[in-house]
């Protein structure tokens, strides 16, 4: 059953096209995530799914529900604002009843006890009477995040929820937001530029490009299947090599070294998307050769740039392989990790 439906929403400014006829279907209970680099078009969307912008074409149903020409108080969702926007004279218990008392939901008796309810799950019962000044970044979000949960919304919207917390923070709050979608299965739509965040939180991707949607799945499927350059590139970073595809599962590399790759890929050229933490580097195996320009210890991997006959490659080892900047290295990749895309197009033969 689908909680959010849209259908070729479009919007824009001016004579300036943001959005370009978005269509999806959002289920019950799903955690997706609307991720893309800045202004691709994700946080406007959202704004139109909680009716604080107006499509310039298309529908918005919330529940089956034709919501678009609804004022955002009558669509049965929350949002929670990168901001927070928490009000400064109220207590925490306050903000958090703010949206009941303004939507008219229960009497006070029932109010409190949803206010009390919310501030335990985000584990916050003990600071109800202290005002937004005297919490620290991570007590306020988790308010703001009560604050949009207390109404049990048929969705719930957030917006850049987490990118103002430090990253220790941000990863002890992308645990919580996990523990309390589980618990409470709301559906939500998250907007995000952090791929790890996105890969991590969702049931559900949706990869905005330029207005438009590249592509759409489940983490796994978009990370380990592409289907365009832009996927490839804005997950994980994948190296995007030109090449032409020979029979039995051969790719011949710009320099004209050979590679494997699936014998089921066309044949003709293409681009292959491989990993970074794909590629095998050794000083003396088995695999195509190019020379290890620099490295960068992260801790627990080593990042590798490299020089494929001029063409600029990255890979990811764990820990320090003990290999030197400026000398050649071989290079190896299972050609099962190795994925297929359509030529870019100064690529396709004219």
């Amino acid at each position: 059953m689908a909680d959010l439906t849209l259908t070729g929403i479009r919007k824009s400014f001016g004579r300036t096209e943001v959005l370009h006829g978005i269509d999806t279907v959002i289920e019950k209970g799903s955690f997706v995530s609307l991720l893309g680099a800045s202004g691709c078009g994700k946080s406007t969307l959202l704004r139109i799914v909680a009716g604080l912008e107006t499509a310039s074409a298309g529908r918005v149903e919330i529940a089956g529900q034709d919501v678009t020409a609804l004022p955002p108080e009558a669509r049965d969702i929350s949002m929670m604002f990168q901001s927070y926007a928490l009000l400064p004279h109220l207590s925490v218990a306050e903000n958090v009843r703010f949206p009941l008392r303004m939507r008219g939901i229960g009497n006070r008796e029932e109010q409190a006890a949803r206010v009390a309810e919310a501030l335990e799950t985000v584990q916050l019962s003990a600071f109800a009477n202290r005002k937004p000044s005297q919490l620290s970044g991570g007590q306020q979000q988790r308010v703001a995040l009560a604050r949009a949960i207390v109404s049990t919304p048929k969705v719930l919207l957030l917006d850049e929820a987490l990118s103002n917390l430090d990253a220790r923070l941000r990863e002890d709050m992308q645990l919580e937001l996990i523990e309390i979608h589980r618990k409470l299965g709301l559906t939500t739509l998250f907007v995000t530029h952090d791929q790890d965040e996105a890969l991590s939180l969702s049931d559900r991707v949706i990869l905005l490009d330029g207005g438009r949607v590249a592509q759409a799945g489940s983490p796994e499927e978009i990370y380990e299947a592409p289907q365009t350059a832009f996927a490839a590139e804005f997950l994980g970073a994948a190296n995007l090599i030109p090449a032409e595809i020979g029979p039995r599962g051969t790719a011949t590399l710009p320099g004209g070294q050979h590679l494997p790759v699936p014998e089921n890929m066309p044949e003709g050229p293409a681009l292959l998307a491989i990993r970074q933490e794909d590629l095998v580097l050794s000083a003396g195996g088995k695999g195509i050769s190019a020379r290890l320009k620099a490295q960068v210890f992260m801790g627990s991997r080593t990042r590798h740039v490299l020089d494929l006959d001029g063409h600029r490659l990255r890979a990811l080892s764990l820990g320090r392989p003990g290999l030197v900047a400026g000398e050649t290295v071989r290079l190896a990749v299972d050609p099962d990790r190795i994925a297929w895309l359509p030529p870019a197009p100064t690529d396709r033969p004219e």
